[in-house]
Order: structure tokens, then C-alpha cells, then sequence
């Protein structure tokens, strides 16, 4: 297939000196990867007209918004990735001497890189956890495959069989899916669901274990004894694996710390 728009000085001095080599217009096509009409068209040119550059770049209607304005619409983007297309329009003509209609918003936003999406679903994190979070993995940065391959982890979850994402879009670029401004949190909610607890590592998978409502101390304990210590003795029988807790309220309360 070839290649659209007009081509640059040395794609077209590429055509010409193909076909002066005494290749032929297929040949030149297959070679530079442009269509037949294309380098019939730029040959025809230079042995009519001397021509070697494009001159249509001038031509056309004038881009309604400058550099300066996609600036101003890319800030506009990042104070509210939520924003619709009118509310964007509406906000960016505010103080402008020529103003812009949504069709122009939706191609000059699409130009800059920027779609309506939607957003990922993350869960809440507080600001406590992510320092938490970000301690972690610093301490661990340098840590390897092999080091990690003795690490056990284990998480408890509900899922379930229910939710509305409420339709929400947002604009964003396709490096942003997880920028933080470019996120749904969600927290567990009702709808009816199952509880579960389970544990896996680099070697197998480990229990999954239902909870009839939500995990307390004593209930964490009970798993602990009945699950977590057979899988740990099991898999790692030096003695030399860890078992990564994920620091819920259960797992950090006084009475699990007295007696475990």
C-alpha cells in the first residue's frame, strides 16, 4: 500500500533517481513503498517542471487554533479529563477573539493525540497505604526473580455479580491509562457477591477459602493455622520463604500480633 500526503524533498529526489536508474514504475513503487500514481506523478513533474519539492504545504484553510491555543486546550484537558466536548469548547472560546466550533475541538484534540476513553478501575488507596506502598518498593528495588520466587502472597477479595460504571468518559493520550487524573476509583460495595481468601506463589497456587463475612482477627487466625502454615511447610521446607501479608485491618490488629 502506498504511502499517503506529499513527500518530502528527499522521498521525491528518491523517485526521481530510481526512475533514472532505468527502473520502472512498478519497480520504483515496490522499492520505495509508494504507489504507482505516485511516482508517475512526482517523474512527470521533474521531467516536465524541474520539480523536486512540494509546494502544497501552504494550501488549504488556515488551522483555526495555533500552537498557543492547543496549549490552552491541552490545559484545559488537564484540569478536568472529565469534561465533555461542549463544556471543552465553551471553556476554550471564553476570551478568544475567534471562537471555535465542537467539530474543530473534536479534530483538534484527536490531532494532539487525545480520545474519549474510559477510565481504568482501581481500587481506593489511602494516602497512608501509598506511602506504605511506595516503601515498600524501594526497600525491594533490588531484589531479583530468584528472591521473589520465595515469596508467598495472599489476598481476600468479594466479587461481585453486579456494578454500574455509571458511563463516564474522559480525554486522555495513549501513554495516560493510568495517570492518576485518568482513574475511576472503586470500593466494595453491595450487589451480592461471594467473599473468598487466598494465596499463591511463583511455584502454585495455594487454598481459596470462603468467607461466609468480612475477615476479623480471630477468622484470619483460624486461616493462618489451617491454610497458610501446611502450604508455607509444603513449598518452602528450609524454611526459607516469606509470607507477604497485605497489611488489612485483620492481619495489623492487636489481637493477631498477641497471639501469632
Amino acid at each position: 500500500m502506498g504511502k499517503k500526503g506529499d513527500l518530502s524533498n528527499f522521498e521525491r529526489g528518491m523517485v526521481v533517481g530510481a526512475r533514472r536508474a532505468g527502473l520502472s514504475i512498478s519497480q520504483s513503487a515496490q522499492l520505495l513503498g509508494f504507489s504507482r500514481t505516485t511516482i508517475s506523478r512526482v517523474y512527470k513533474e521533474w521531467c516536465e517542471k524541474g520539480k523536486t519539492s512540494s509546494m502544497r504545504q501552504s494550501c488549504g484553510r488556515k488551522c483555526l487554533v495555533d500552537a498557543r491555543g492547543q496549549r490552552r486546550m491541552g490545559r484545559l484537558i488537564q484540569a478536568d479529563r472529565r469534561a465533555t466536548l461542549t463544556e471543552i469548547t465553551t471553556r476554550y472560546n471564553r476570551g478568544m477573539e475567534q471562537s471555535i466550533c465542537e467539530a474543530t475541538t473534536r479534530t483538534t484534540l484527536r490531532w494532539m493525540g487525545y480520545n474519549s476513553r474510559r477510565p481504568h478501575r482501581v481500587p481506593l488507596i489511602s494516602t497512608t497505604n501509598r506511602k506504605k506502598r511506595l516503601q515498600f518498593a524501594r526497600a525491594h528495588q533490588n531484589w531479583t526473580v530468584e528472591d521473589w520466587k520465595n515469596v508467598a502472597w495472599s489476598d481476600e477479595s468479594r466479587f461481585l455479580l453486579r456494578h454500574s460504571d455509571g458511563g463516564v468518559r474522559i480525554w486522555r493520550k495513549q501513554n495516560e491509562n493510568m495517570d492518576p487524573s485518568c482513574l475511576v476509583t472503586t470500593v466494595q460495595a453491595g450487589g451480592g457477591g461471594v467473599m473468598v481468601w487466598g494465596m499463591f506463589s511463583w511455584h502454585t497456587l495455594g487454598p481459596l477459602v470462603p468467607i461466609g463475612h468480612r475477615l476479623n482477627a480471630t477468622d484470619y487466625l483460624s486461616i493462618v493455622s489451617d491454610h497458610v502454615h501446611p502450604f508455607m511447610t509444603t513449598m518452602y521446607p528450609s524454611s526459607d520463604g516469606y509470607f507477604q501479608q497485605d497489611n488489612a485491618p485483620c492481619q495489623s490488629s492487636n489481637y493477631f500480633k498477641l497471639v501469632s
